[in-house]
C-alpha cells in the first residue's frame, strides 16, 4: 500500500508524537508498505511562538499538493493539526478524497495554559479540523470519551506501542546518585506540570532528563534537582533503566509514551489518576495512581521490575501498525491499476 503521512512533528524534534510516528513508519516499511512522509524539513519554516523547537511550515500548500499528486497514495493520514495538516486537509477536500487524522496532543489545554483562553475556543478549532476525517485516531479510551464529550463524532481508539528492544532493564549504576532515584524523562514544558513532582519532599534524588522551553526557569527554581539531556536512544534507555521510580506529573497528555518506555525498562510509574496514566497503567500492579503524588511515588518503589517489563511488552508496534492499517480510508487513486 502507498501511504502518505502528513505531520508537523518530525525529526529533529524530540517528543512523543515524533517517537510514535517514527516507530509506526519503521514498522510499516518492514511490512512492505511504501511511505511518503511530508514534514517541515521540506519547506521554509519559522519557530513556533513560545516553543521554538517546533518549526511551523510556511507557504507549503503548493509543494505539499504536488508531492501528494505525484505519489498518488492509496491512503492519506494527517497526523497533526498544524500548518501542514491544514494544507493537506484542504487538498483532500478539494478533490473529495477521504483521509484519516490523529489526536496526539491536547492542544486546547496547551493553548489555555499559555494564553488563558476558554477551552471551548481551541476545541472548536480542533473539531472543525477533524470533522471531515474518516476516523480520528485516539491513543486511549479516555481520550476518545473526552472528545465525544466535546462533540467529536468520528473518534476511534488506536493505541501506541513501545520499543522493548531499545528500552529494557539495565544496570542502575549509570547514574551515581543517592537512592532511591525518582525520575522524569520527557519535554520540559508548562503543560507537563513538572513542579508537582519537583516540589515533592522525597528521599534520595530527583532527576529530569529532557529539554524544553521551561527548562531554564525550572533549573533555577529547583536547584536541588539533577538535570540531564540524553544523547541518542542508547543513552536515553540507560537513564530510564537507572531510575527506581518514574514520576509522571502531567494531567494533559493523551497517552504518555514515556510511561511505557519506563515500564519496559523495568521501572514502576507514579502518576495522577487522569487520562493517560489511567489507560497505560489502569489497575495493573505496575504503577501507583494517586492524587497524592508523593504517596504514589513512595508506594511504587515496592513494585517488582519484572512485572513492569511484562506489562509494557503487551504494547507491541506490530499490533499498533495492524490497527492503523485497518483504520485507513482508501483514496481509490490507484483503483484502475489494481491487478
Amino acid at each position: 500500500m502507498r501511504i502518505a503521512i502528513v505531520t508537523d512533528a518530525w525529526h529533529p524534534q524530540r517528543n512523543g508524537v515524533v517517537r510514535v510516528l517514527a516507530s509506526l513508519c519503521g514498522q510499516l516499511e518492514r511490512l512492505g508498505h511504501q511511505l511518503l512522509v511530508i514534514e517541515p524539513g521540506h519547506f521554509r519554516t519559522i519557530p513556533c511562538p513560545s516553543y521554538p523547537e517546533i518549526k511551523l511550515s510556511l507557504f507549503a500548500a503548493a509543494g505539499l499538493g504536488q508531492a501528494l499528486h505525484d505519489f498518488a497514495p492509496d491512503a492519506i493520514h494527517l497526523a497533526t493539526e498544524g500548518p501542514l495538516g491544514w494544507a493537506a486537509r484542504r487538498w483532500c477536500l478539494d478533490r473529495r478524497l477521504p483521509f484519516t487524522t490523529a489526536y496526539h496532543t491536547k492542544f486546547p489545554h496547551y493553548v489555555r495554559a499559555r494564553t488563558g483562553v476558554p477551552l471551548s475556543w481551541p476545541y472548536a478549532l480542533m473539531r472543525r479540523f477533524h470533522a471531515p476525517s474518516a476516523a480520528v485516531m485516539c491513543p486511549s479510551p479516555s481520550v476518545r470519551r473526552e472528545l465525544a464529550e466535546w462533540g467529536f463524532v468520528n473518534a476511534v481508539e488506536w493505541s501506541h506501542g513501545v520499543d522493548a528492544v531499545t528500552f529494557h532493564p539495565q544496570a542502575k549504576d549509570f547514574v551515581d546518585l543517592p537512592r532511591p532515584l525518582f525520575l522524569y524523562v520527557g519535554r520540559v514544558a508548562v503543560e507537563k506540570n513538572l513542579p508537582a513532582f519537583l516540589s515533592l519532599d522525597l528521599p534520595g534524588s530527583k532527576m529530569v532528563v529532557g529539554d524544553g522551553p521551561a527548562r531554564a526557569g525550572l533549573m533555577k527554581r529547583f536547584p536541588q534537582v539533577y538535570w540531564r539531556i540524553a544523547n541518542g536512544d542508547a543513552e536515553l534507555s540507560r537513564y530510564f533503566a537507572a531510575g527506581d521510580c518514574f514520576v509522571f506529573p502531567s494531567k494533559t497528555d493523551t497517552f504518555g509514551l514515556v510511561m511505557l518506555e519506563a515500564l519496559a525498562s523495568g521501572v514502576p510509574v507514579a502518576a495522577f489518576p487522569v487520562p493517560g496514566p489511567l489507560d497505560v497503567i489502569g489497575d495493573s500492579p505496575v504503577g501507583v495512581l494517586n492524587h497524592d503524588l508523593r504517596a504514589a511515588a513512595l508506594a511504587a518503589l515496592d513494585i517488582p521490575s519484572a512485572s513492569c517489563r511484562d506489562h509494557a511488552c503487551r504494547f507491541s508496534w506490530e499490533r499498533v501498525s495492524a490497527e492503523f492499517l485497518a483504520l485507513l480510508a482508501p483514496t481509490g487513486l490507484n483503483a484502475g491499476n489494481a491487478g
